[in-house]
């Protein structure tokens, strides 16, 4: 049974050194990606003054990141994941520093090019975390005992939350008061060479996975079948694939801010940080009380509580306001968020925890860019409010539907399983 969490207990999971850098990787890494995202959506829509531009920057990330993402997870189970992450955080490295040469005016890329070597860097952005994302999750459950699984994925997203923070926060107001892309570009690539260097310094052997005789594509249908079949796994991810599809705002904050709220960049870095600080604050909540009870309960709730905070939100003329409803948008997406990941540690072998982990990186991930091309031509369609609200109303639909079809997930509690 899990044991009953004490304040004293919740700091056990940190002594491993390997899963201290990892944290302190996914802080910079969170930190460096979040940064770009909020100044290249500035700065995309800062040329181009096109809406349907910030979808296009979702649709550019995700098509990459879907493509790669089933085969990443078989070599992820079958490879040193910690050299898979190094290879593919330099990846991300060399991207940035594109970005910095590419905002250099003495070299005139824009006028020559375009806004094309920007989406060039999105594109890498997107491979890169079609790869990252089931090396993460599978890593993890090599640093960790399995005992400590919820407290560890809570801590992971603590870590990311308040990356999430200062990540637009950095990026808006780095942006905002230099008025100068290299400046912030640079900043950028500096905290992409700090995750580089920390995931350096992580030693783990590779996972030992006896003789494999099955093909690529056998492996790859049997980590697909293994989620299917499990109504936790494929009803949790469904649920906040269509819950992000639908109901996330993030890739139009650009627009509100601008059009709506009339406020610049440093406004739209806060914007994009009040999310992950409701985030944050429901993570330290959580780790000392984690959902171990009516888990599955509590996840319908979080995610019918992120649908109505969209709605205010789009509805929604004063920054002050939309300030607020984001934060708790950010409260209620992170109850699902440690949900999900501590489902995943539970319920899925060793072995397959890259393959299990890239097709949740395909329901999760690519949802926030699918999501995001879908609120720019939603929002070209239905208009910049209409949108959002549309989109705030199929969340609670998805929920109301997930809870008939599935009724497995609603019923399940973390307090049933045994964790030593």
């Amino acid at each position: 049974m899990f044991e009953k969490f004490k304040s004293s207990q919740a700091f056990d999971v940190l002594r491993p050194v390997n899963f201290r850098y990892f944290l302190l990787y996914r802080f910079f890494m969170t930190l460096a990606t979040l940064m770009q995202s909020v100044v290249v959506g500035w700065h995309i829509y800062k040329l181009t003054g096109n809406v349907f531009a910030l979808g296009l920057i979702g649709l550019t990330e995700v098509i990459p990141q879907v493509s790669v993402a089933l085969f990443a997870g078989h070599f992820v189970d079958i490879c040193n994941r910690q050299k898979v992450i190094f290879y593919t955080t330099f990846l991300l490295l060399a991207g940035s520093a594109w970005l910095v040469i590419y905002s250099i005016p003495a070299f005139g890329l824009f006028t020559r090019f375009g806004v094309t070597p920007i989406f060039i860097t999105i594109f890498l952005t997107g491979l890169s975390r079609g790869i990252l994302m089931p090396a993460h999750n599978a890593l993890l459950g090599q640093l960790v005992e399995r005992k400590y699984f919820p407290k560890a994925a809570t801590w992971s997203s603590v870590t990311w939350h308040i990356a999430a923070v200062c990540g637009p926060a950095v990026g808006g107001l780095v942006y905002g008061f230099s008025q100068n892309e290299v400046v912030t570009y640079s900043t950028v690539f500096t905290a992409y060479l700090t995750a580089f260097l920390l995931i350096s310094r992580i030693k783990v052997e590779k996972l030992q996975t006896g003789e494999i005789t099955e093909g690529i594509f056998a492996r790859i249908h049997e980590g697909v079948r293994f989620v299917f079949n499990s109504p936790y796994l494929w009803g949790a991810f469904t649920l906040d694939m269509f819950a992000v599809l639908f109901g996330g705002a993030v890739a139009l904050l650009p627009a509100f801010a601008k059009d709506v709220l009339f406020v610049g960049p440093q406004s739209l870095g806060f914007l994009r940080a009040a999310p992950a600080m409701g985030a944050i604050l429901m993570s330290l909540f959580l780790m000392f009380r984690p959902p171990v009870k009516n888990t599955g309960t509590l996840l319908f709730i979080a995610v019918s509580g992120f649908g109505l905070c969209m709605i205010g939100f789009a509805l929604s003329t004063s920054f002050a306001l939309s300030l607020i409803l984001l934060f708790l948008s950010g409260i209620f997406d992170n109850v699902s968020v440690v949900i999900r990941g501590t489902i995943l540690q539970i319920y899925t072998p060793e072995h397959m925890k890259g393959r299990v982990s890239s097709v949740n990186s395909i329901f999760i991930g690519s949802s926030n860019e699918l999501g995001a091309f879908e609120s720019g031509l939603a929002a070209r369609l239905m208009g910049l409010v209409p949108s959002v609200v549309f989109g705030g109303a199929m969340t609670l639909i998805v929920v109301g539907v997930m809870s008939k079809v599935n009724p497995a997930l609603k019923k399940m509690s973390f307090a049933k399983q045994h964790v030593q």
